[in-house]
């Protein structure tokens, strides 16, 4: 009888990070608070095993990883234009968004999980047209 109430114990303690697990929501807009082609928000702090989703609320727009701004052992990803996409962020470190049609237009997000552990190599990634200047503020909310 212990021991199966140690093993079902045990299991309860492996899923609850789990449980705790959040999941945010990004919109993609052609205006927002910070003017045209935006994601909102465009920065968010988060922990590993959050879940990112990205809500096309304007059309043609995507989420693309960014490369050299992700954590090192992490695959590049990219949604379809004008869909729904949700992916869950397991490994710390930035994660660098761009929508690919509009990036030179300056739609960028950046996502913090845990610990920043790659800060040097993302903000040393050279940036195109307004996306450089959209990162200046995200950058300086890293923690």
């Amino acid at each position: 009888m212990f021991g199966k109430l140690l093993t079902a114990g045990a299991a309860a303690l492996l899923l609850a990070p789990a449980a705790f697990a959040e999941t945010y929501e990004v919109k993609m807009l052609n205006k927002g608070e910070a003017g045209s082609m935006v994601f909102e928000p465009a920065f968010i702090a988060a922990a590993p095993g959050d879940t990112i989703t990205f809500l096309p609320t304007s059309k043609g727009h995507n989420a693309e990883s960014i490369k050299g701004m992700l954590p090192e052992g992490v695959d590049k990803f990219k949604s379809k234009i004008g869909k729904e996409f949700s992916i869950t962020l397991d490994k710390e470190g930035l994660y660098g968004i761009k929508c690919t049609p509009h990036y030179t237009l300056g739609m960028v997000a950046l996502i913090q999980v845990g610990a920043a552990t790659n800060l040097d190599q993302a903000s040393k990634v050279k940036q195109k047209g307004k996306a450089k200047k959209r990162f200046v503020p995200l950058f300086e909310q890293v923690q």
